[in-house]
């Protein structure tokens, strides 16, 4: 008895050691023997499979049972989906226009929303994404405005001591 429980005190040690020597090694035994204490027995493994085909088959039968179904009622309604061909294609037209533009408007009245929070969140101050590239963009402007704004300063008196030489009267 004496020695079973020095045994089983050697065992509960080791572990200890292990990890005292080699502190990486330690979260990644501790993961294992998690792994390991979760992992399904050959009961659990063989229940799910036994799971997963039989609703694979019922599945599988469904889909069989919907595509014949559909083949059956296509040739059944064919008469009649012939003879009514003349009604369907303007109201299928003019269902497809109503849902078209009642898409685009609501994908309009989603952008002008989105737009017009962008734009309040802008001008109070709270720095809305894409703001830095606005800002940086209104500088270029402002300042190839300026920069024309001097150019055609300079050349329009360049130009207008060109037309009193070319014309002294005028």
């Amino acid at each position: 008895m004496a020695e079973r429980n020095a045994t089983h005190h050697q065992q509960q040690q080791q572990p200890q050691r292990i990890s005292r020597t080699n502190r990486t090694a330690a979260p990644a035994l501790v993961f294992l023997q998690k792994i390991q204490s979760h992992a399904p027995n050959t009961t659990h493994l063989l229940a799910f499979l036994i799971l997963f085909f039989v609703s694979a088959s019922i599945l599988l039968l469904l889909t069989g049972i919907t595509l014949t179904a559909t083949i059956f009622g296509f040739i059944f309604f064919m008469p009649l989906i012939i003879v009514s061909s003349p009604v369907w294609f303007p109201i299928c037209a003019l269902l497809f226009l109503a849902a078209a533009g009642i898409l685009s408007a609501c994908g309009f009245g989603v952008a002008v929303v989105a737009g017009s929070t962008w734009m309040y969140r802008y001008f109070r101050g709270m720095q809305p994404p894409g703001s830095d590239r606005v800002d940086s963009a209104r500088t270029r402007i402002y300042d190839t405005a300026s920069h024309v704004k001097d150019y055609a300063i300079e050349y329009g008196g360049y130009l207008q001591s060109k037309v009193k030489d070319a014309a002294p009267g005028a």
